[in-house]
């Protein structure tokens, strides 16, 4: 599942691929956006965490679950 974070005054988004369901990351977000968690934690494909401090959200996008491509056909 792609996930684009927007973090306030920074240039770039952050973009992660999870392992985790829609449902998994939107209870997060609105978790990280209601005060009950003071962070945003959300764990990538490969295991590594990613944190961002739940006041400096500006805007969080839940993707369609990626398929894997096999070959190496042009589309």
């Amino acid at each position: 599942m792609e996930v684009k974070i927007g973090v306030q005054h920074a240039p770039r988004e952050i973009v992660l691929e999870s392992g985790q369901s829609a449902e998994e990351v939107e209870s997060a977000v609105s978790e990280a956006l209601s005060g009950k968690a003071p962070l945003l934690s959300l764990e990538d494909d490969h295991g590594r965490k990613v944190l961002v401090p739940s006041d400096r959200l500006a805007y969080v996008e839940i993707g369609e679950p990626t398929q894997r491509k096999v070959g190496f056909g042009a589309l």
